[in-house]
């Protein structure tokens, strides 16, 4: 089950992209109900993900990257 809430997160994260409001709050929103190790795989995957997405880039204080 966990591992399906990492998946439905990123699948989440990607679809709300086009909103960088609402890419933080869906973002905060991750930080609060994954696992710490999930949180790990998280930050990896938003570091290569907002490359080339400058508008995104300061989504990176709710992770703490």
């Amino acid at each position: 089950m966990p591992r399906a809430m990492f998946e439905y997160t990123v699948t989440v994260l990607q679809k709300v992209s086009f909103d960088s409001i609402l890419f933080c709050r869906e973002l905060e929103k991750a930080a609060k109900r994954l696992l710490p190790h999930e949180l790990d795989e998280l930050r990896i995957w938003l570091v290569h993900y907002i490359q080339g997405k400058p508008q995104l880039s300061n989504s990176l204080i709710y992770l703490k990257v």
